[in-house]
């Protein structure tokens, strides 16, 4: 058998232990003023104007919490996007599990790495959650629409190189309303020191994704 070593960062990646960085889903919403009613208003009138007025009340959020993101993708996926991983998968600690979950699934087969994050992100408004989509690809360059995904769908796969080990990895991002679907996949073969295609970790984390939307579309209010 043939002898080899894993970059450190793809070292790092195996590692059951992930920090996920909360820091950027802070977000805030500024509070909306009711309208001032004239204090010389007749008290008739007044009462079949209130009972009519538009409610000051926030509208109800499609989606109020994150669905279990390691049920959000099938087990035939699974086995054939991450070759020899348990299909149960294996969610990250959140600090907020109603808003913000994650799976990971990654296998090392023979020679050949894969890995599969899937996120859920429960933001307060539509708004909010377009916002949030529109900053996260302010830092991709060189991908595309994913036309058919949520409200909106974006992916980009992007190749690394560390001690001439090669890692292509996807990731797809989609919003469905007031919510964020994140989807990364990448892989690495560390016998040829090549990594796989972009064609096939593109298509890959696609599906993952088109997966996971269904599943959060099933968690409507």
């Amino acid at each position: 058998m043939r002898s080899f070593s894993l970059p450190v960062t793809l070292t790092a990646r195996l590692s059951p232990v992930i920090v996920l960085a909360a820091a950027g889903w802070a977000l805030s919403s500024a509070p909306t003023d009711a309208p001032q009613e004239a204090a010389d208003r007749p008290a008739g009138k007044t009462k079949t104007q209130s009972a009519t007025a538009p409610s000051q009340t926030q509208a109800v959020k499609t989606y109020a919490a994150a669905p279990a993101p390691c049920d959000s993708v099938a087990e035939k996926t699974v086995k054939s996007l991450v070759p020899g991983a348990k299909t149960a998968g294996k969610e990250i600690p959140s600090t907020d599990s109603d808003l913000r979950r994650t799976c990971s699934w990654n296998a090392l087969k023979g020679y050949e790495y894969r890995w599969l994050d899937v996120s859920f992100e429960v933001l307060e408004s539509d708004e909010a959650a377009e916002r949030s989509y529109q900053g996260r690809l302010e830092d991709k360059s060189g991908g595309g629409a994913v036309p058919g995904l949520g409200d909106a769908g974006y992916s980009v796969v992007d190749l690394t190189t560390e001690d001439k080990q090669q890692t292509r990895e996807g990731v797809v991002v989609a919003r469905a309303s007031n919510a964020l679907v994140i989807v990364t996949y990448n892989g690495s073969d560390f016998e040829s020191k090549k990594a796989p295609g972009t064609d096939e970790i593109n298509k890959g984390a696609i599906k993952a994704a088109k997966e996971a939307v269904a599943a959060l579309e099933k968690n409507r209010n």
